[in-house]
């Protein structure tokens, strides 16, 4: 499984451009620029360098700034779902937003403690630009990679450690390497069974639910207590 791995990504990597590299890897030290920037309002001011005041101002530059650049980005270039090549601009600003949402993915204690609030949590998902209904509890441990792409109901379960990805990167038909993405949507009443595998275009209608510490696959449909897979997207070639 290991070197299946290592090849998809080794493909993935030759059909780039190397502009295409460069702006991948520059866009990839937004993480470090963010919790850099974060910490620097509260080591200046305690180091005597900057007013105390700005201390206040670190949990806005760490839970906000993101959420605000990515649903900015996403109202002029919108992600849909389908299937795109890695030269394609589609990829290129998904992995832009992405990229905005890796400190949290990296480092979880900061979702877990939005958590602790009831309601919080679901309410910064909608700053993301999530479509997110009332009484939804997140267990302990859940993940949410591609925050904007979820559809959520209200009086939903995501059980322990369950996992939401609407994104894959995949080899198609022919061999090229591609981004998959597709909305998860879930509706109301459902549950979310824990150490579940959510993938891209899911759709769990309402009073469904997701067998626990199995993977959903991409673009099945959980209804009348059954799921039923639409490989549609997976079937295209890339746009």
């Amino acid at each position: 499984m290991a070197s299946t791995h290592q090849q998809l990504a080794q493909a993935a990597v030759s059909e780039l451009s190397l502009s295409r590299r460069l702006a991948m890897v520059a866009i990839g030290y937004i993480p470090l620029l963010h919790l850099s920037g974060t910490l620097s309002l509260v080591a200046l001011p305690l180091a005597g360098f900057a007013p105390m005041w700005l201390i206040a101002l670190s949990p806005a530059a760490l839970y906000l700034i993101p959420p605000l650049v990515v649903r900015v980005t996403l109202l002029f270039w919108p992600l849909t779902d389908g299937r795109y090549a890695l030269s394609d601009p589609q990829f290129l600003r998904w992995w832009f937003t992405a990229q905005w949402q890796v400190l949290f993915n990296r480092l979880p204690m900061f979702e877990e403690l939005l958590r602790i609030v009831p309601a919080f949590y679901s309410l910064w998902l909608r700053v993301w630009g999530a479509k997110v209904g009332g009484l939804v509890y997140w267990s302990p441990g859940c993940i949410v990679l591609d925050r904007p792409l979820i559809r959520v109901g209200s009086r939903v379960v995501v059980g322990a450690a369950a996992r939401l990805h609407s994104h894959l990167i995949m080899q198609s038909a022919s061999g090229k390497t591609s981004l998959v993405l597709g909305v998860i949507e879930i509706g109301n009443d459902a549950l979310i069974g824990g150490l579940s595998l959510v993938l891209p275009g899911v759709v769990v209608r309402d009073g469904q639910q997701t067998r626990g510490a199995r993977p959903a696959a991409p673009f099945s449909e959980f209804v009348d207590g059954k799921c039923i897979r639409h490989k549609g997207w997976l079937e295209d070639e890339e746009h």
